[in-house]
């Protein structure tokens, strides 16, 4: 991608009202635009890290069985209102409702979540013991009328979720594919780079069960408090954080307080959302409510997390696995030197040749400060600079987003490295 080619520009200053990093450093380099509080589009660079978050969550999904779907956002009344236990659709119960008039005088809710229809439409498919365990996923939007939208992209009154649900006979068998899924989320959270302050913790399990696992990442912007107990390397949150806890889980020795914001959930439901209409025959003919769990990950939110707490004062540092391009290649000649505009140019086509993800900082008329400062901003993992001074010690100036200095390669040793660190990046 040509850099000239982008109908988006960096900003050197956020609106007025964003008071969280990730919404400043995402809006200023044009990866997000927000249309209102609480609500963003993602433009082509937010898409290509949104896109590279969700492939990494669909091939852990995948891995472990999982079956994607897509079900719908609109959602009928009369399912929450009567087909489970507790009556959802009253605002006394879920108040974060959005809700739409028909014109027909009817009503439709944009979904919060989808235990209810995902139950209704799987008493279809559902009947015998034979049909179980399984696993469905989907990528969906979801609407939640927050009272505070104040942490950009990391809460939002419209967002992408990533809801698996999962259907089994029995508790043990549950208990079975809980454990699997609690491996896939530690895999998701190490290769979107930020495995080594994420902490699998302890909370309240609600109505369901005595716990639920979440996973919390440690960043000053956190909303949530935790304690974390590194020698076991889990954390209990706050809300349920005494001393019977910790004798429970096994617990000893210290434990660290620290501000963590919510990147994922794993709960089991039960029998809660399946009593009495979703049910299977056992191999003696016995009808039994099939045993459920739920389990989310907003990519949006994780992607927010990621530019809480890998940035500094310049800008961004995206992990390798989920940058928009794997190299940036600024060419610093100011639409004169046709020899450095030219190498410039040579090095991009090989580049592409070679399927390196490449972004081409070929703007005429910016200054070189510019394009190092914006360069910083998008926080791609490398940049590749040619410039005079580059060509006359020898070919390219090659340096990491995070490192002070870099190096002068040539064009053959450049697609050395990046095709060496793309082949250790697929392990």
């Amino acid at each position: 991608m040509r850099q000239s080619h982008l109908f988006t520009k960096t900003r050197k200053e956020a609106p007025a009202d964003e008071v969280s990093k990730n919404a400043e450093f995402l809006i200023r380099g044009g990866f997000i635009y927000k249309e209102m509080a609480g609500a963003y589009a993602f433009l082509p660079l937010g898409l290509r890290v949104l896109n590279k978050i969700m492939n990494i969550i669909r091939e852990e999904m995948n891995a472990i069985g999982g079956q994607e779907i897509v079900m719908t956002s609109l959602q009928r009344p009369e399912l929450w209102k009567s087909h489970f236990e507790q009556d959802r659709w009253d605002d006394k119960n879920v108040d974060n409702w959005f809700k739409t008039k028909l014109k027909d005088g009817g009503e439709r809710g944009l979904a919060f979540t989808h235990e209810e229809p995902i139950s209704n439409m799987l008493e279809q498919f559902v009947s015998s013991y034979r049909d179980l365990p399984f696993s469905v996923y989907q990528f969906q939007n979801k609407f939640r009328n927050e009272k505070r939208v104040q942490a950009g992209i990391m809460r939002t009154l419209e967002f992408i979720m990533k809801d698996l649900y999962s259907f089994s006979k029995n508790e043990a068998e549950h208990n079975i594919f809980y454990e699997k899924v609690k491996q896939a989320y530690i895999n998701i959270f190490k290769r979107a780079g930020i495995g080594h302050i994420t902490y699998l913790t302890f909370a309240s399990g609600g109505v369901f069960s005595k716990f639920s696992h979440e996973f919390q990442t440690i960043t000053p912007a956190g909303e949530d408090v935790i304690y974390i107990n590194e020698e076991n390397n889990i954390a209990i949150n706050k809300e349920v954080f005494t001393d019977d806890v910790k004798k429970d889980l096994g617990l000893n020795g210290s434990f660290k307080e620290a501000k963590a914001v919510e990147v994922g959930n794993i709960f089991t439901l039960g029998t809660k959302f399946s009593k009495p209409h979703l049910v299977f025959e056992d191999e003696t003919g016995k009808k039994n409510p099939v045993f459920m769990g739920s389990y989310g990950i907003g990519p949006a939110r994780l992607m927010g997390v990621v530019v809480e707490v890998l940035s500094d004062d310049q800008g961004i540092i995206w992990p390798e696995s989920i940058a928009p391009f794997q190299v940036h290649l600024l060419a610093l000649a100011n639409g004169e030197d046709e020899e450095i505009l030219s190498y410039a140019d040579k090095i991009y086509e090989s580049l592409l040749k070679a399927n390196i993800e490449v972004l081409f900082d070929d703007r005429e008329g910016v200054s070189a400060g510019e394009k190092f400062a914006d360069s910083d901003l998008l926080g791609i993992p490398l940049r590749a600079v040619v410039s005079e001074r580059s060509l006359k010690e020898g070919g390219i100036e090659l340096k990491k987003r995070a490192e002070e200095k870099g190096k002068i390669v040539s064009l053959p040793e450049l697609l050395k490295l990046l095709k060496t660190d793309r082949a250790l990046d697929s392990r």
